[in-house]
């Protein structure tokens, strides 16, 4: 089993440990694109060809895919409708979608983590207009989170959780992540928040999405699947701020991080 996964950085990193975890037999392609991180502060027609050429790149690297993976928001925003235009029907391609509406099923008010580009975007607008209607929807524009998890800086990572934080509304019960990048860090966002708010990510869901799609969901056949690492099409080892997070380091154990 062959599956890519394209992002301009780790934020792909915790979908591809739950992919890793569920099919340690899988060969997984990180499709990475550091010469144009980040995606979000591109346009529409530029993420979409950046995402078309880490997908090309991680097929000519592979040979073959059973699936093509995008564990990122701004990137399933805008390509996914090329991706699948390119690939389907014999490749699935599988996006991501911030877990609004399991965050929104108890009633309670809930938070919001996203860019400040998803932050105001129609698209974050429709999802909560479709899935947390009757419910108190705090938006928070997460200001350098991202970029500060992709450096892997502590310092950097913990003024910009604490000032996301601070914006989050007293009252809020569940907290959606809605960048990949945040996932990296949930236990340093549940702590900023005193642990009242339960924090609901994307990287399981999409994971097992990928692996009912390709039918991948039985258990996993014997052997170890390899990790291969691109970055922006090149050979390349899994980045140094990977192996900060847990999702980075269980990769680079589950096979040779340059493939």
């Amino acid at each position: 089993m062959r599956i890519a996964l394209v992002d301009s950085g780790i934020g792909m990193l915790s979908t591809a440990a739950a992919l890793h975890a569920a099919r340690p037999d899988a060969d997984l392609f990180l499709s990475m694109d550091p010469d144009h991180m980040p995606w979000g502060l591109h346009t529409p027609e530029q993420i979409i060809d950046r995402a078309l050429a880490g997908a090309r790149a991680a097929l000519d690297t592979a040979g073959s895919l059973d699936a093509v993976v995008v564990p990122c928001n701004t990137a399933s925003v805008h390509g996914l409708n090329e991706l699948r235009a390119e690939f389907e029907p014999g490749v699935p391609v599988i996006g991501t979608v911030p877990a609004i509406k399991p965050a929104a099923a108890p009633g309670t008010p809930i938070a919001v983590w996203s860019t400040e580009a998803t932050t105001y975007s129609a698209y974050q607008r429709r999802l909560v207009e479709t899935f947390a209607r009757d419910v108190p929807v705090a938006p928070v524009a997460c200001k350098g989170l991202a970029e500060a998890v992709e450096s892997a800086d502590p310092g950097l990572i913990a003024d910009a959780v604490s000032y996301a934080a601070a914006l989050t509304p007293a009252d809020v019960r569940g907290v959606v992540l809605g960048c990949t990048h945040y996932d990296l860090v949930g236990e340093e966002i549940s702590e900023a928040l005193s642990g009242r708010a339960e924090l609901f990510t994307a990287a399981r869901a999409v994971a097992a999405q990928a692996l009912r799609r390709i039918g991948g969901d039985r258990a996993a056949t014997r052997g170890a699947g390899r990790v291969t690492v691109l970055a922006s099409g090149r050979p390349a080892a899994l980045p140094g701020a990977a192996l900060s997070y847990p999702a980075g380091r269980s990769l680079a154990a589950g096979g040779d991080p340059r493939g």
